[in-house]
């Protein structure tokens, strides 16, 4: 919004070209993030508790969980509404790239908002079917895939390392951007088990991908690197710079021991738009390099799932992953720390692609 009322204006105000340059926007939209979160993250908490939204506990988890019941939850809502402003307030508002991450994002906060809503209307951890849930986070996929389809983005799966090898999927693109956004959300939203957990990754996952964003975005840097070249999504990056700065200002809140929870509302469109993101870059597979931590824990799960049904025998303790480290005795802020290492290698093993090819 500022960007197309402001940057117009400079050949009359010559301050204002400043705006032209997304590398100043996505400074001022870190910026402008983390003061949002910052300023309506106190009031958020003190709403919650004033409506009594607390989180319902699992009667199956760790027992050390217990205490945590009733602690504020769906704090995701401070970090959409601080993405969804600052995003609209300094990304170029003409850009497809720039709705179509925005709008799979707000959808998935949807999904997530009636999924928490039940979980406190019922007062149990359950919320909606799984069934449900998929149903319409597909949905959303699908329509975006056949969007980006039918707008003529390429549909050219490209292999990290290799900068020779790549595949057309052609019409099997629609169902692969649905696999990808929809895996990327439920990964995040299985990691959102401990207090700061998911949170962290997200943001080296925005840090990353806003990176490939800039640089894909970028005719020059694109032929050099030998990545391809996607016009216009270099605004993507702004999009990345506000979800790593919204993620700050909530970490704030949401460090162990937690103010506020995140819930669905906020696991869910994270994850998704991840996934959105990565399919824009055109580094889909990338996204299971610089999301190592989600993927080990949605991996986790299936095969705590897959074993039990057909062998009667679980792998872990307890899935997803982190709370097998939980049981095995670990102190929970030395869980939470040692994940987000693990995510910061993952980052930057998947930035190195960028130059090993």
């Amino acid at each position: 919004m500022l960007y197309n009322l402001l940057y117009p204006l400079h050949t009359t105000y010559g301050v204002l070209n400043v705006f032209r340059y997304q590398t100043f926007r996505g400074l001022v939209a870190a910026l402008t993030a983390l003061l949002i979160a910052f300023l309506f993250g106190p009031w958020l908490i003190r709403r919650l508790q004033a409506h009594q939204i607390g989180q319902p506990i699992r009667s199956d988890g760790p027992q050390r969980h217990l205490a945590k019941a009733g602690t504020p939850t769906m704090g995701g809502t401070l970090i959409l509404f601080s993405l969804v402003l600052t995003t609209l307030l300094l990304a170029d508002l003409t850009n497809k790239s720039v709705w179509t991450v925005l709008v799979i994002t707000i959808g998935f906060g949807v999904i997530g908002f009636v999924d928490d809503y039940r979980k406190l209307r019922y007062s149990n951890s359950k919320g909606m079917s799984g069934r449900t849930k998929l149903m319409w986070q597909f949905a959303i996929g699908l329509g975006a895939g056949a969007f980006l389809h039918q707008s003529g983005f390429a549909t050219t799966l490209y292999v990290p390392f290799f900068k020779e090898v790549s595949f057309d999927l052609g019409p099997w693109y629609i169902p692969f951007a649905a696999l990808v956004v929809v895996g990327a959300s439920n990964a995040v939203n299985l990691t959102d088990g401990l207090d700061g957990l998911a949170i962290g990754p997200v943001m080296t996952n925005a840090v990353t991908f806003g990176v490939f964003a800039y640089v894909t975005g970028n005719l020059k840097n694109a032929n050099y690197l030998q990545i391809p070249y996607v016009p216009g999504v270099g605004e993507v990056a702004i999009f990345c710079s506000a979800l790593f700065c919204a993620g700050l200002g909530f970490l704030w809140f949401n460090a162990y021991p937690a103010m506020m929870f995140m819930g669905d509302v906020g696991a869910l469109p994270l994850g998704a738009a991840l996934g959105a993101v990565a399919l824009l870059t055109k580094q889909e597979l990338i996204l299971l390099v610089a999301g190592g931590v989600f993927v080990v824990e949605a991996l986790s799960v299936i095969l705590q799932v897959a074993s039990y049904k057909w062998r009667r025998k679980r792998i872990f303790r307890m899935a997803p992953l982190h709370h097998h480290f939980e049981l095995q005795g670990y102190p929970e802020p030395q869980i939470i720390v040692r994940f987000w290492i693990v995510s910061v290698i993952c980052a930057m093993a998947a930035l190195s692609t960028l130059k090993l090819r």
